[in-house]
């Protein structure tokens, strides 16, 4: 799911337990490439790929070279050369796959470009036409490549968060309250107040401002867990978090 126009999520919340997260696995793998890490580092990309899209797209690419270039470097990133240099550089995935598209268009460009229509190979499925809708999307003059590769990251996080605990709220049966109340989830109010919602749903308003107390203190508990997905060590994961909303109030 790509990300939507979002305001910053609620506060920090209290420490999560970091426990496994996508990106230490692939830092842990060291020199060599294991299931686990390589699993990891292709569910990042495919959950991010759309801020490299819209990286690649501001640098002047056509649509169609962008596709390409995008799935190129997917392939470049999910080999055993990636795996072994992010160990060595560490890094926060965001920041580290950044410099590395860099590289890649600024030095594999012409190689790839000769042999890009005959490999055949697909390495992360995204849906182009629905990338490029998206990228038409993006603000024209007011953000260079790197704000909008940020922000654009900074929205695929939060859509997944909402999504997770749309999902969770879906498997207890509890959809329809999350459908009236995510609203709040970044406010003291949404569409409709804490009465009117209550009256919707059956509830005292007592009972929906629980319902929301608890919506937000799980969003807050899968946010971090999102961030913490990214980073390399748990001491990185407050500075990201302070990263993601200075990006999304700029």
């Amino acid at each position: 799911m790509m990300g939507r126009e979002s305001t910053a999520p609620p506060g920090m919340g209290s420490q999560a337990v970091f426990g496994t997260t996508h990106w230490s696995v692939v830092l842990a793998a060291g020199d060599e490439e294991t299931p686990e890490s390589a699993a990891a580092l292709e569910q990042l990309c495919q959950a991010y790929w759309y801020p490299l899209y819209a990286f690649v797209r501001k640098q002047g690419y056509s649509p169609d070279d962008a596709q390409d270039l995008t799935q190129g470097f997917f392939a470049h990133i999910l080999s055993r050369h990636f795996l072994r240099r992010a160990n060595r550089e560490k890094g926060k995935f965001r920041s580290y796959v950044l410099a590395s598209l860099r590289y890649f268009l600024a030095d594999e460009w012409a190689r790839f470009h000769a042999q890009k229509r005959g490999s055949g190979r697909v390495p992360v499925s995204f849906d182009a036409q629905t990338a490029e809708a998206q990228y038409q999307n993006e603000p024209a003059d007011r953000m260079d490549a790197e704000k909008i590769f940020e922000r654009r990251w900074a929205l695929v996080l939060l859509d997944r968060v909402l999504d997770r605990l749309d999902q969770e709220l879906l498997q207890a049966d509890k959809k329809p309250v999350f459908d009236q109340l995510r609203g709040f989830l970044i406010g003291e109010r949404g569409p409709l107040n804490y009465s009117e919602a209550g009256s919707r749903l059956g509830m005292s308003e007592g009972a929906v401002k629980v319902a929301v107390h608890r919506m937000r203190q799980r969003y807050r508990e899968l946010f971090r867990e999102e961030v913490a997905h990214t980073v390399g060590e748990p001491s990185e994961i407050d500075e990201e978090i302070r990263h993601i909303f200075s990006i999304l109030s700029s």
